[in-house]
């Protein structure tokens, strides 16, 4: 690469509809070109602004959007007049229940990753969602060469197994819309998500004007060590950028020359692991203390 990658975090107010809230991300996306972004990431369920709590089920999930639909077509169209791809997000009309889902597209306005969150919030709302069922990676043609691009959201970066899977599929960057408080403990998952599988982590938030969010939103690079990283040993801070809670379109520049390096040669990620005595991860047996009443156990779809 000839330069480094420029992740643009879209950190900005939902404004309460759906016609609204694509104006204003188109905005946003307008402003992170300005900007020099590569790829632009918005915040969990955009489309609506996680306007789950409080109301009626039947209201938001009326609201659902279809992934081909208009919505989620604007985007597509827009990264392909700024060159830069862009990672929406949405509540997704489903067969069933709707589901939380992220589009990524490409600089091409095509469509190379639709996720949808495996970890659904059971104990709470999003208990009427539809589950996704696999962490997919895809291979995003970026204006500084490709990039192997993993999502989670939100409540999915809450469990290592997550990013472990998108690092074994061979993502190098992992994208987090999240719509919730990111203080210090949360914030230390994702350092230690990105420490433990060497991959970048950049994490989209809801500013502080939300209710239940404060911005904080993060881009973690993977690379702990360096030789001449100002700690012992060469250790070195992985954050490149941590916003505060105000709402704004917010840059990191990603040095992914150095992470393959890096990865080539460091200790983390899938170098020494010892997976034929891991079987017991796989298990589905859930004892006390962890016995919870609304714990859904998610199918696998069937195999055509």
């Amino acid at each position: 690469m000839t330069r480094p990658l420029t992740i643009a975090l879209l950190q900005i107010n939902p404004t309460g509809t759906l016609d609204g809230n694509l104006a204003k991300g188109i905005l946003a996306c307008r402003r992170a070109a300005e900007l020099g972004a590569d790829i632009a990431l918005f915040p969990e369920m955009w489309s609506n602004g996680y306007a789950l709590h409080g109301r009626p089920v039947e209201d938001w999930t009326a609201e659902a959007v279809d992934v081909d639909g208009d919505f989620v077509s604007a985007f597509g169209e827009l990264a392909r007049e700024l060159n830069m791809a862009i990672g929406v997000t949405l509540l997704e009309r489903y067969e069933g229940d709707p589901r939380n889902t992220l589009v990524l597209f490409d600089r091409f306005g095509e469509r190379q990753l639709v996720y949808a969150k495996v970890h659904t919030c059971d104990f709470d709302v999003e208990r009427h969602l539809t589950p996704g069922h696999e962490f997919p990676v895809c291979v995003l043609d970026t204006a500084v060469g490709p990039v192997r691009v993993g999502a989670m959201i939100c409540f999915d970066r809450e469990f290592p197994e997550s990013a472990r899977i998108l690092m074994l599929n061979g993502a190098e960057l992992i994208l987090v819309p999240n719509a919730c408080p990111m203080e210090i403990n949360r914030l230390a998952q994702l350092r230690a998500r990105a420490y433990e599988n060497m991959t970048a982590i950049a994490t989209c938030n809801y500013p502080d004007s939300v209710p239940g969010c404060n911005g904080n939103s993060t881009v973690f690079d993977g690379v702990a060590y360096l030789p001449d990283g100002p700690g012992e040993d060469g250790s070195r801070d992985m954050c490149l950028l941590q916003a505060d809670g105000t709402e704004g379109v917010f840059v990191a520049k990603l040095d992914l020359d150095q992470l393959r390096k890096y990865r080539e040669y460091e200790v983390q990620g899938n170098a020494y692991r010892h997976p034929e005595l891991y079987g017991m991860l796989c298990s589905g047996a859930v004892d006390p203390p962890f016995v919870r009443p609304d714990r859904r156990v998610v199918p696998m779809p069937e195999r055509g």
